[in-house]
């Protein structure tokens, strides 16, 4: 009997030394380069110059974001270093920038990089290094491609989506309605334009005239006057910030007072509307995902107190106006939440799986009812809008929400 607990005994404590062996083994963490104990290295390219330089706000306010989440103590205990860099809106210079971030800096994955054509530019590079280009901040569809670009995943809602909705918008609201595009000449503006007509389908013929403009021109006054001249009563502006308020001053100039859409990504009171003007801007019309900064209504909502406060302390100088400021705290905020998911496993791959995972997740700056949500074969975190129209010093939401996930 003795001997029988004997060996009971050695058993059990065997399987506990095996036990205490192996528990640190489990707990093992996983690193990719750019990871460690105390540190995440995330890369970022942003046009802090150039035509679409009023962007630059969004890599700033990240950066703040990023400040305040290491003030709190970092992700499971490690400090964010964001390493960002300019270029200048121009594709080759893109491509420099990330083969620095990944070859030199060894960042973990890149996040956030702005505009579609300098994505673009450097997808293939990314994929075919397997580091994360996550959370690209540009509405081109083609960033929801899993099969063909596993490491490529967007953020904000896809032109395409945006711009079918507005296609509804006119046909329902003005059915004998004269469309004038003004759009930029790029992936950008082609992936909207292409929205647009596919969301008039058979009544695109209601589109007068298509005047594409190239962000080397310094002012698209001229296309403005032609289409007024081509006898549109709907202007449908694809332009990026500077452009956005170079068109609703022109119009204003030339007495011409069309039904005018412009693009979420030029629809900031503080980038577009203040510069063009107040008086001149009333009745634009947008549609949005995010909480306007200048909007009342939002002063007793709980998520953009936080974001108030976040800016009073670690973006004092920010505009709580400019929707670029709004939007980069939503992205980093969405960025932390994979961090976090990803707990003691910082592998490039694992932060894809993370990314891919997101359930229902609220960011505080985006509106009531929309949410984040991804999965493996679906790399379109945000699908859903709200119309809404410039009125006073603000927009003012109207109508429901709608997905264009189910086509409403």
């Amino acid at each position: 009997m003795t001997a029988v607990r004997f060996q009971v005994a050695a058993l059990l404590a065997a399987v506990a030394l095996c036990t205490a062996m192996s528990s640190p083994a489990l707990a093992q963490k996983k690193y990719d380069s750019g990871a460690s104990d105390t540190e995440i290295k995330i890369g970022n390219i942003m046009p802090y110059s150039g035509p679409a330089s009023a962007y630059g706000v969004i890599g700033k306010t990240e950066q703040a974001y990023f400040d305040k989440i290491n003030a709190e103590g970092g992700i499971n205990g490690r400090k964010i270093r964001f390493i960002s860099y300019d270029d200048a809106y121009l594709p080759p210079k893109t491509v420099e920038q990330a083969r620095k971030l990944v070859e030199s800096d060894g960042v973990l994955l890149i996040f956030g990089s702005l505009g579609t054509s300098t994505n673009g530019a450097i997808r293939k590079y990314m994929n075919e290094k397997r580091v994360p280009q996550l959370f690209v901040a540009s509405g081109a569809s083609k960033w929801n491609d899993p099969k063909q670009y596993p490491w490529t995943m967007g953020w904000q809602p896809s032109y395409a989506s945006e711009a079918r909705i507005y296609a509804k918008f006119i046909m329902k609201e003005k059915p004998d309605a004269k469309i004038g595009v003004l759009y930029q000449n790029d992936d950008f503006g082609k992936d909207y334009l292409k929205g647009l007509k596919d969301g008039l389908g058979t009544k695109a013929s209601m589109i007068v005239l298509e005047e594409g403009y190239d962000t080397s021109e310094p002012a698209v006054d001229e296309h403005v006057v032609k289409l007024k001249a081509a006898g549109a009563d709907v202007l449908v502006s694809i332009t990026t910030p500077k452009f956005a308020a170079q068109a609703i001053k022109k119009a204003a100039e030339i007495n011409w007072h069309p039904m005018h859409i412009v693009s979420n990504v030029s629809a900031s009171v503080g980038g577009v509307i203040e510069p063009a003007g107040l008086e001149v801007s009333q009745g634009l019309l947008s549609a949005t995902y995010t909480k306007d900064g200048s909007d009342p209504q939002w002063n007793a909502d709980d998520g953009m107190k936080k974001f108030y406060n976040f800016l009073a302390k670690f973006d004092p100088k920010a505009n709580k106006l400019d929707a670029g400021v709004v939007f980069g705290y939503a992205a980093a905020q969405t960025m932390v939440k994979v961090l976090q998911m990803c707990g003691d496993e910082l592998t490039r791959e694992n932060i894809m799986k993370q990314a891919a995972s997101l359930k229902d997740f609220e960011p505080d700056t985006l509106l009531p009812g929309i949410k984040v949500n991804t999965a493996p074969d679906n790399y379109a975190p945000i699908e859903q809008l709200q119309m809404m129209r410039f009125k006073g010093k603000g927009w003012q939401l109207f109508g429901d929400v709608i997905s264009s996930e189910l086509g409403h």
